[in-house]
């Protein structure tokens, strides 16, 4: 696994999985609101499957 994530791109995940977990709690309190956690742990770890998949990078430093 390498990093495929850019900085930007990482604290946008982190964010908006924060805000979408969120809705576990407030508002709706819907269960969905779990699918959170997938977004803020890509943000963390670095590594997106999708973009792997999909021969998507949006670190600087593994461009080249």
């Amino acid at each position: 696994m390498t990093v495929n994530e850019g900085n930007v791109d990482r604290a946008v995940r982190v964010i908006a999985g924060i805000v979408i977990l969120s809705l576990a709690f407030i508002g709706p309190k819907s269960a969905w609101g779990y699918v959170g956690l997938l977004p803020i742990a890509t943000g963390l770890i670095g590594f997106c499957p999708a973009y792997a998949l999909f021969g998507i990078n949006t670190c600087a430093t593994a461009k080249k």
